[in-house]
């Protein structure tokens, strides 16, 4: 997704490799304490890299720090680029950190081999209760919750305020979102002779239509009697249609911009070629740092189908199943992640929080300005996806999806062959 794409190539540029000495390091988080007296001491594996972000998990565990002299938090900057080769040796050699960060798609591994602690039991009804249980679903494997979900990144549309004025488009409420129906109407009013109602940024489409076939109830994949498959039916069809009937029926789209990312859509979009950018909700930051003086962006709700539904893929905190200080390293948990902590930490990555009071605040201290209004809105509509509790799913996506995908979305093969291909490469991975 955009957001992984932002986030793993500015950590590459501005974040230090962390050595694997950083994550396995003697410490008191992988083993017994040593002493028999003194504070206990957890060490909390950050992948936090944007500025703001970065000093507000730094301030977060001074504070906690200052605080508790009894549990005392050793701070640890991580790289999203290495963190999964770095866990995997730490794991295996017992001596992890005892909270980690990473994300409810890359937990699932690691569950399944027993590296995570079940926090379930570990964490108050109020704090579970503040989080929906179709993201509790994320990071739950085999009914253990084995990741506490913090940050989440939904779908939007980031539009020009001024072409929509001019076209007579008026600007959805924060709740209440267009329909496809009506986006692709709107897409058509926005389009005229060097300007294009929409720029799909496909050049990595399979996410994007994963996250999106939600809004029609397209699973792809289904699971019956232990068996996994991939089917294609019309649930699933639907919005690569849809998107398909943009590019070549109503033409309302670019098609220049199928090859590119999201942030290769931007000048464009500045420069008003595009009147509107579906992307990730992240993208408002890119807004906020790069839009000429006196551009006037706003941001759209999640579009609607059946529903509004989308994957949810949060960001997650971990506890070590080795950690011999799962009870302190919960307390801390539950203290980072209180609602107006969480409230910050979303801010500073320009992500939408779990918490349901966290979104509220967050709203409170913004003014709902932003985009944040539309941004904490959309956190009700996700939800954990078929697709994310398949093993094999990044093999099928970088194997057979994409290459089908980008093909269907270059109008080089119909429909029903995405399908067939689809379908026939889930039973190459999944045999």
């Amino acid at each position: 997704m955009l957001r992984s794409r932002f986030r793993r190539l500015a950590a590459a540029a501005a974040v230090a490799v962390v050595g694997l000495g950083a994550l396995t390091a003697c410490g008191d988080g992988g083993g017994e304490d040593k002493a028999s007296s003194g504070p206990v001491k957890l060490r909390f594996l950050s992948l936090a890299w944007q500025k703001e972000s970065l000093q507000a998990n730094k301030d977060l565990v001074a504070k906690w720090n200052s605080e508790h002299p009894d549990i005392q938090v050793e701070y640890v900057q991580g790289d999203w680029n290495s963190v999964h080769d770095q866990l995997l040796t730490a794991f295996e050699g017992g001596d992890a950190a005892d909270i980690v960060h990473y994300e409810a798609s890359a937990i699932g591994e690691f569950s399944k081999q027993g590296y995570l602690a079940d926090v379930s039991k570990l964490l108050s009804d109020d704090f579970k209760g503040q989080i929906d249980p179709g993201v509790w679903d994320t990071v739950t494997y085999d009914g253990k919750v084995t990741g506490v979900p913090f940050l989440l990144e939904s779908q939007v549309v980031i539009a020009n305020k001024k072409l929509l004025d001019a076209a007579g488009v008026a600007v959805p409420p924060a709740d209440g979102g267009w329909t496809w129906d009506e986006f692709q109407a709107n897409a058509q009013k926005l389009t005229k002779p060097g300007q294009y109602g929409v720029a799909w940024a496909l050049k990595s489409p399979t996410n994007r239509v994963m996250n999106l076939a939600l809004n029609y109830d397209g699973k792809f994949f289904y699971t019956d009697g232990g068996k996994t498959e991939v089917k294609v039916g019309d649930p699933e069809k639907e919005v690569p249609k849809r998107i398909h009937d943009m590019l070549y029926t109503t033409k309302s789209a670019s098609p220049e911009a199928l090859g590119m990312s999201g942030a290769d859509t931007l000048p464009g979009f500045f420069g008003g070629k595009y009147a509107m950018l579906p992307g990730s909700v992240s993208l408002r930051q890119q807004m906020v740092e790069q839009a000429p003086a006196g551009f006037e962006w706003v941001t759209l709700p999640p579009i609607k189908g059946l529903s509004s539904k989308q994957a949810a893929n949060p960001q997650t905190l971990s506890i070590s199943e080795d950690s011999k200080h799962k009870k302190q390293a919960a307390e801390f948990l539950q203290w980072f992640l209180n609602p107006t902590n969480m409230a910050t930490l979303a801010k500073g990555d320009w992500l939408v929080p779990t918490g349901k009071q966290a979104n509220e605040e967050l709203v409170k201290a913004t003014g709902g300005k932003q985009g944040w209004d539309v941004a904490a809105d959309s956190a009700a509509d996700l939800t954990v996806a078929p697709f994310q509790k398949v093993d094999a799913y990044p093999e099928w996506k970088t194997k057979y999806a994409t290459p089908a995908l980008q093909q269907y979305f270059a109008n080089k093969i119909t429909l029903d062959q995405l399908g067939t291909q689809l379908v026939d490469g889930g039973k190459q991975v999944l045999r």
